[in-house]
């Protein structure tokens, strides 16, 4: 990993590899995440599967050239067929299919719009299960809108600015730092923020509170002025760039043209925010034993939920 940072592991966990909504059944997509090469499909069935994109005969990219066929995926160049557990079921000019002739398959699920994939460098099973989100899809809450970065930094990096307190004023300038608490659940990283929030009435108290199930997944809810939620995705692409997703929704109000303006004016403030952090993220190294004050917030504690990501080996030397 670059810039010092300690582990040569990708974290494990769930983590975002496409839009439901970009997966049409019959549909391939050549993907690029964890420093591999895959393919997705979905079969007529209607359910997704994520392959090495590698054929096992020859080397072709299953995702350049490749048909879905039924519930199988048929390789471009001999027509080899694989099921969705990576496993050949047909080669048709051969008698017997080689005990070999198989790829690996990826443990996928499907929440809120989103297809994820399980990662874990030691092969071990999903530790945990990803949460429903209530608002999703509820007609109290608008449709989500969506952007997504791509930024040269590690997702542990981007993670710890949620509860980095002392940088929302001097890197956003909001109006006073927030005071954050947050707690270890498990998987999960409970953080809960309070802070000032500036309206044209004056200020008002703001509460933030987020929820991260692993490095790849997590909401954000936002209340004090109007309610507000992110739903925030990603994945490791390769050693050195992360890709995080994050999907806005706004709780409806009296009209649907102030709902849309509300909406369009956090979208833009949270766009605003994360572009300024990115500069920061792509030129600072990382410090495994940083020197923290008594301001920082909980990053200390962060690091200590982050490291039940990691292979057992690997000591990232974090504070305590």
């Amino acid at each position: 990993m670059p810039r010092g940072f300690p582990h040569t592991a990708f974290p494990k966990g769930w983590f975002r590899v496409a839009d439901s909504a970009d997966l049409a059944p019959g549909q391939i997509k050549a993907v690029h995440y964890f420093g591999q090469d895959l393919v997705l499909f979905r079969g007529e069935d209607g359910r997704a599967h994520l392959l090495d994109a590698y054929c096992a005969h020859l080397g072709a990219h299953l995702g350049h050239g490749g048909e879905v066929c039924g519930n199988t995926l048929r390789c471009p160049f001999h027509a080899w067929r694989y099921d969705g557990s990576g496993k050949c079921v047909e080669i048709p000019y051969a008698k017997r299919i080689p005990p070999k002739a198989h790829i690996r398959a990826w443990t996928l699920c499907e929440k809120v719009g989103i297809i994820f994939a399980h990662y874990d460098s030691e092969g071990g099973a999903p530790a945990y299960e990803l949460p429903d989100v209530p608002e999703w899809g509820s007609e109290e809450w608008s449709p989500p809108d969506s952007i997504t970065f791509k930024v040269r930094a590690h997702c542990q990096e981007m993670a710890e600015n949620v509860v980095d307190d002392a940088h929302f004023k001097y890197v956003h300038g909001t109006h006073s730092m927030p005071e954050s608490s947050a707690e270890i659940d498990g998987h999960i990283f409970h953080v809960v923020s309070k802070s000032k929030v500036g309206t044209p009435r004056g200020e008002t108290e703001g509460r933030i509170e987020i929820h991260s199930h692993g490095l790849g997944f997590g909401t954000t809810r936002f209340t004090g002025v109007v309610d507000t939620l992110l739903v925030i995705s990603g994945a490791p692409i390769d050693e050195e760039y992360s890709e995080t997703t994050i999907r806005f929704m706004v709780k409806k109000l009296g009209n649907e043209e102030a709902t849309a303006n509300v909406g369009k004016a956090f979208i833009a403030e949270i766009k605003r925010q994360f572009s300024q952090d990115i500069p920061i993220w792509e030129n600072k190294i990382h410090l495994t034993r940083p020197v923290l004050c008594d301001g920082d917030g909980p990053i200390a504690l962060l690091r200590r939920w982050a490291r039940q990501f990691y292979p057992e080996t690997e000591a990232d030397g974090a504070p305590s």
